[in-house]
């Protein structure tokens, strides 16, 4: 909880739970009581509805009538089109690889190995949001800060595709793509890394199973409050962004 000296903004609480939903701890569906996150965030309703409309004009909350706010539940066209979205944007990105390398090297290839020791370890949140923030990661490193918030959005509305529709995508091979990305790029080998990466998109497509689940059970503020929990991330990794 929030510091009451240091109020959260709504731009902090809209990150946090965009945050949440990239680790995979927020679901799809799932509701996002105002007064649940006014007392998370230790401020009142009305910066907390803000922080959910800015969240509703960026595709992730909607609000039902006399219900409340949840988590979007992407169809599988929507679905479908987030993942055309990013394969164009991180095409292009790479596209434009060619300027002295040895740098986003070697930040994506510490990525990598945060990845490795998330999935060795047993924080599936931390693993989880690793291995979708690494796209993030190449978009930033690549110079394209503008596209890397355009493209996180994108990813974590992949990931909300990933999770409701039960993506069979093992973590061991995501980031196995992953290092095969960056060795192309590390042997200059552009439109090779562009290739893996488009396959490594398509095959994250092709494993989900476009069938909804049955509604989460259980007490509702609960899993609230644990999903907007801050990511363990190492303090290596956040000097690196």
């Amino acid at each position: 909880m929030n510091s009451a000296a240091t109020p959260a903004t709504p731009a902090h609480i809209a990150e946090r739970i965009v945050e949440a939903v990239l680790a995979q701890k927020l679901a799809p569906g799932a509701r996002l009581g105002e007064q649940d996150l006014a007392d998370n965030f230790a401020v009142s309703r009305t910066v907390v509805r803000e922080a959910l409309v800015q969240l509703q004009a960026r595709g992730f909350v909607q609000v039902q009538a006399r219900k409340g706010w949840f988590v979007v539940q992407p169809s599988a066209d929507e679905a479908r089109d987030a993942f055309s979205a990013r394969r164009i944007i991180e095409a292009g990105i790479l596209q434009e690889a060619g300027r002295p390398m040895q740098q986003v090297i070697g930040n994506l290839r510490r990525h990598i190995a945060h990845e490795q020791r998330a999935i060795e370890g047993a924080d599936a949140a931390t693993r989880a949001f690793l291995l979708a923030d690494f796209h993030v990661c190449l978009a930033e490193q690549m110079g394209h800060r503008l596209l890397a918030d355009t493209l996180r959005d994108l990813t974590a509305r992949t990931t909300l595709a990933a999770t409701l529709y039960q993506s069979s995508h093992s973590a061991t091979q995501s980031c196995a793509e992953h290092e095969g990305i960056v060795q192309a790029l590390e042997h200059g080998d552009t439109e090779r890394a562009k290739q893996l990466l488009l396959e490594h998109i398509g095959t994250v497509e092709r494993s989900l199973e476009f069938a909804p689940p049955a509604a989460p059970e259980g007490d509702a503020a609960g899993r609230l409050r644990a999903a907007l929990s801050p990511i363990m991330r190492s303090a290596s990794t956040a000097q690196e962004r």
